[in-house]
């Protein structure tokens, strides 16, 4: 059976199940919006497995059900304090509706501490960030919390002083502009960057490192994961073989990291050539005055696909120009952006991804 238990912004009614369903005394339970009404669900067979049901955001089209078991959520708890440095105390800044938000509450519950939690409700702000970190960096350490990148983007914005104090900030949900990770590094950040999705139990790489019990590999250019922090499966889909095929395109650097490049459905082919579009964001974030960026490919008589970019700025706006010579430079002439548009933020779904779908929108 599945308990729906409504999340308000503040998340805390969600311990009492999750505690319960970790150590097996509860049913599992499956977080979902406050004020959604849900009926209890019975799980079959393997399913019965699951501690957690989670909903995935929905990337590759419908959302699915994902089906974890409390070994899984234990292994990636586990797994992440081991990586960072020992048990700690976890500042809750993501929506427990989510994979990111309910791993920060389930390592909470492993390392035995009391989550201090961000309301949600009217949305981040930094110096309500700034006001729940204080009395939580007063206690004994160490000190955790995790974000997605436009969270760290307002911090790094207006006031980096209390983030500095955390010895870990776990940064994922969507790729991190170069930009933004150098400058918060450069500010005396402990950002740790990560990778992962609800059907690995959230983040799974570290830097670009597998936690440990991880195994990456690439079959075809794609990334596919194994080890102890896999799902189970999907609702009536166990997953076979041991190994989970991602929908993201990645490679191996020269010191062996895994670098993600992006999802393979998000690949634009124009005129016959791929772009990914993670390549020409990352050379336009490197423009000064460039903020966030999001590139897509829009449907096109002549080529197929045009490659087309929003731009943020922050300050001054560079001109067209400047942004394709830069990008024309760094990836090629067929990534060259035939349209840009300049947004004052981008459309945003789930915890913090940029909407893709309603950016290609924003161009007609």
């Amino acid at each position: 059976m599945v308990e729906a238990v409504p999340v308000s912004f503040e998340a805390l009614e969600l311990l009492p199940p999750l505690r319960a369903a970790l150590d097996g005394t509860g049913p599992a339970v499956a977080p979902v919006p406050f004020g959604q009404v849900v009926a209890p669900v019975p799980l079959e067979g393997w399913e019965r497995e699951a501690a957690l049901v989670i909903t995935t955001s929905g990337s590759t089209g419908v959302p699915k059900s994902v089906l974890l078991s409390a070994s899984a959520l234990r292994a990636s708890a586990e797994a992440t304090h081991a990586r960072l440095g020992g048990p700690g105390r976890w500042l809750l800044a993501l929506p427990a509706t989510h994979i990111a938000g309910v791993q920060v509450l389930v390592r909470s519950l492993v390392a035995g501490t009391a989550p201090a939690v961000l309301d949600l409700a009217p949305g981040f702000r930094v110096e309500r960030f700034a006001e729940v970190a204080r009395p939580l960096l007063a206690t004994a350490g160490p000190h955790y919390t995790a974000l997605v990148p436009t969270q760290l983007a307002r911090l790094l914005a207006d006031d980096m002083s209390v983030v500095k104090e955390f010895d870990a900030v776990l940064l994922g949900g969507a790729a991190t502009p170069r930009p933004l990770l150098e400058a918060a590094l450069a500010a005396g950040v402990r950002v740790v960057t990560t990778y992962g999705m609800s059907e690995t139990a959230g983040g799974c790489v570290y830097d670009g490192v597998p936690l440990d019990g991880v195994e990456v590999r690439l079959v075809d250019g794609r990334i596919e994961v194994a080890g102890p922090t896999l799902a189970l499966g999907y609702r009536g889909e166990r997953f076979g073989d041991g190994w989970f095929r991602t929908g993201d395109l990645g490679r191996f650097g020269v010191d062996g990291a895994v670098e993600v490049l992006g999802r393979a459905d998000d690949v634009i082919v124009t005129g016959g050539e791929k772009v990914p579009p993670v390549l020409v964001e990352r050379a336009l974030a490197g423009v000064p005055g460039v903020r966030e960026v999001c590139v897509v490919g829009v449907p096109d008589v002549e080529w197929g696909q045009v490659v087309v970019a929003a731009v943020v700025v922050a300050g001054e706006a560079p001109s067209e120009e400047v942004l394709r010579d830069v990008v024309r430079a760094a990836v090629g002439r067929a990534a060259v952006p035939k349209r840009v548009l300049f947004l004052p933020e981008l459309p945003t779904r789930g915890p913090g991804k940029v909407d893709r779908a309603a950016v290609a929108r924003s161009f007609g």
